[in-house]
């Protein structure tokens, strides 16, 4: 049922599960550590995660890894570089691959900064989400505007010229102009990178349990469509519905390859507690996910008891989450990467297509499939189409 002319590109996703506080808009997989964080100890695991997996992914080339949480920046430079050392060592990493690590303004210094540049880190994603001190606190973060500001210079002297900053809107009591003032001071800071979130209060979360009062529809909408013109004024071309990037001089382009292998429908290997993969051969599609208490994980990474679940996709889970990636690009997708991403012929979405199309949600040929600004902001009534019954 599943074919592939050829397999999908492959990224590696590496999770680190620790944060010094959780913040109570967060619904990751983070932990407060109650003692020192075993630092050797869980790089010994991811190394036995990845040895566990390798034989799916025999032959293939990495093209980016990237490590979130939690707070890796929490990890030492030692410790990631001797991670870095052993993925390469275990899987055929392209020596030009995006290797990008998510930092903390208030967990680094210039001198930690300067280790994961030797490390072998070439992207860093600083975790802002404010540059008013105010809107911090109510965040829960445990850096200051100061701090911020300090983290973004100390990143380019250890020579971080692929830099992305996390920013946030829609914050409890911000108002229109004090989400505009924030992104003007992160672009003045000038990131070749931005994403740019709402803020949403989620399930299992301290904001769900005690809710913020959050500006109303209105405002937000206000907001968004100001900071989407500031970024555009500002030469940030948006790509996908939170990103953002600069084109460089030469013409090269700043924009996530690890992100966009998710959003191209590409394959992932996904190690560290918690982590999901996903990964395509001659008989389908799986996803995979790993042991999410970091306890857990370390007890039991690269045995089968390590692996938290598995499930193999149906054609018409694979025609659904190919549309719910895509979709979220601005420029759409190539028709053709339906089938080379799914394993699938396009007649398979045939029906929710031509519906999609008619309702003004979405433009579709034989080239490309792309939502229209009708679709862009009304996603989740477009996605329900691809919705099987």
């Amino acid at each position: 049922m599943f074919h592939f002319s050829t397999p999908p590109p492959l990224t590696l996703y590496i999770h680190m599960p620790w944060c010094v506080r959780k913040c109570p808009y967060c619904d990751f997989n983070s932990h407060e550590p109650r003692e020192d964080i075993p630092q050797q100890a869980y790089v010994d695991a991811l190394v036995r995660d990845l040895e566990q997996d390798l034989p799916r992914v025999w032959g293939r080339r990495v093209h980016a890894i990237y490590i979130g949480g939690g707070t890796p920046s929490l990890f030492a430079p030692e410790h990631i570089a001797a991670l870095l050392s052993a993925v390469r060592a275990r899987l055929a990493v392209q020596p030009e691959a995006e290797v990008t690590l998510e930092a903390n303004p208030g967990t680094v210094d210039a001198a930690r900064f300067r280790g994961f540049r030797e490390a072998g880190i070439n992207r860093l994603s600083l975790g802002i989400q404010s540059l008013n001190d105010a809107h911090l606190r109510r965040l829960g973060r445990i850096h200051d505007r100061e701090q911020a500001v300090r983290a973004v210079a100390a990143a380019r002297a250890a020579g971080f010229d692929n830099l992305n900053l996390d920013l946030m809107f829609g914050l409890p009591a911000q108002t229109p102009e004090q989400a505009v003032a924030d992104l003007r001071a992160a672009i003045a800071l000038q990131p070749s990178h931005v994403s740019l979130y709402q803020l949403t209060i989620e399930p299992n979360t301290r904001f769900h349990a005690e809710p913020p009062t959050l500006p109303d529809d209105e405002a937000v909408w206000a907001m968004q469509s100001r900071l989407q013109a500031l970024l555009a004024d500002s030469g940030y071309r948006q790509y996908e519905i939170s990103a953002y990037a600069q084109t460089g001089a030469q013409g090269d382009h700043h924009q996530c390859r690890h992100n966009l292998n998710y959003w191209h429908f590409g394959d992932y290997l996904g190690i560290g507690a918690g982590a999901h993969g996903k990964l395509s051969d001659h008989q389908g599609i799986t996803r995979l996910w790993k042991q999410k208490h970091p306890k857990a994980y370390l007890d039991a990474a690269g045995t089968a008891q390590g692996i938290g679940g598995e499930h193999r996709l149906t054609p018409q889970d694979a025609g659904l989450e190919f549309m719910m990636n895509a979709l979220r690009l601005s420029d759409g997708v190539p028709a053709a990467l339906f089938p080379e991403r799914t394993g699938l012929p396009i007649n398979t979405i045939l029906r929710p297509l031509q519906a999609a199309e008619a309702r003004g949600l979405l433009a579709w040929d034989v080239h490309c499939i792309k939502p229209t600004t009708t679709g862009k902001r009304f996603l989740n009534d477009l996605l329900q189409l691809f919705v099987p019954d």
